[in-house]
């Protein structure tokens, strides 16, 4: 199995910059991608970034793109959401989580394609 420790996030005033940061281990052999959601007070889960092991590549949420930006660390086996000009709406529980599904389209959006998930980050952004 996998397993995925989060740390960071935290309160922060409106325009500021937090990182979070998710460790995995265990069976890591056949993980596919690496993402982001997250779950705002009475809202649906939302993607918000993603990764994949093919190329690199990155995909964002149109709600954030230009503000956040997801990085991959091999050597320490983690990946990491900076998040800048953080705004109240951003306001969620953050969600780190790992798949290890070959998706077709490769750009892992959707949450139902992940099978390994962190505890969840609250990140709380004051006006």
């Amino acid at each position: 199995q996998v397993q995925l420790v989060e740390s960071g996030g935290g309160l922060v005033q409106a325009g500021g910059s937090l990182r979070l940061s998710c460790a995995a281990s265990g069976r890591t052999f056949d993980r596919r991608a690496m993402g982001w959601f997250r779950q705002a007070p009475g809202k649906e889960r939302e993607f918000v970034a993603a990764i994949n092991w093919i190329g690199s590549n990155t995909y964002y949420a149109g709600s954030i793109k230009g503000r956040f930006t997801i990085s991959r660390d091999n050597a320490k086996n983690t990946i990491n959401l900076q998040m800048n000009s953080l705004k109240p709406e951003d306001t969620a529980v953050y969600y780190c989580a790992a798949s290890t599904y070959v998706s077709t389209s490769g750009t892992y959006t959707d949450d139902r394609l992940y099978d390994y998930w962190g505890q969840g980050a609250q990140v709380s952004v004051s006006s």
